[in-house]
């Protein structure tokens, strides 16, 4: 391959590095049900932005890293961020146009329902659901979408990633 080609994918690396990073950070107990769905939202940011480096098996890789990262049952979060991704890639050109209101509106629901496949897979285990704490990950991950979003746009521009 191509040098110049495998050092333009170490923006993408390393933001799901520094993502799955953040999401397994020790927090105080009043933040820690605060805490964003970073993964989520680097894979979005990437398949959005890269659609043909950056699909449903990045998704697939990445759910298993956090399976694994979490403790979760393993395939959870690879299945949760699979079916979040799918949509993703398939009206990327339509959401990629979208006002960021609206894209934060997207991605509020592109959230949602990885946050609901989880929660599925959790009633069908037998773990305790009833938890509004759960739901607290989606409002966070909203409302700090524009930062992951202009600050990954600022990386992508400076590596030249295209």
């Amino acid at each position: 391959m191509n040098s110049r080609r495998e050092t333009r994918r170490w923006p993408i690396l390393t933001s799901m590095l520094i993502a799955l990073m953040l999401t397994i950070l020790p927090l105080r107990p009043d933040f820690a049900a605060w805490n964003p769905d970073w993964v989520a939202m680097a894979l979005i940011f990437w398949a959005l932005a890269m659609p043909t480096r950056v699909g449903v098996g990045t998704a697939w890789v990445a759910g298993l890293l956090l399976d694994v990262l979490k403790g979760a049952v393993l395939g959870q979060h690879a299945l949760a961020l699979t079916l979040m991704c799918y949509p993703l890639m398939r009206f990327h050109l339509r959401i990629r146009v979208f006002p960021l209101p609206q894209q934060c509106f997207t991605v509020a629901w592109l959230l949602l329902f990885y946050n609901f496949t989880l929660f599925w897979i959790d009633g069908i285990l037998g773990k305790p659901v009833g938890q509004p704490e759960r739901w607290y990950p989606v409002l966070s991950s909203t409302l700090i979408w524009p930062l992951v979003f202009d600050a990954l746009k600022r990386l992508r521009r400076k590596a030249a990633v295209d």
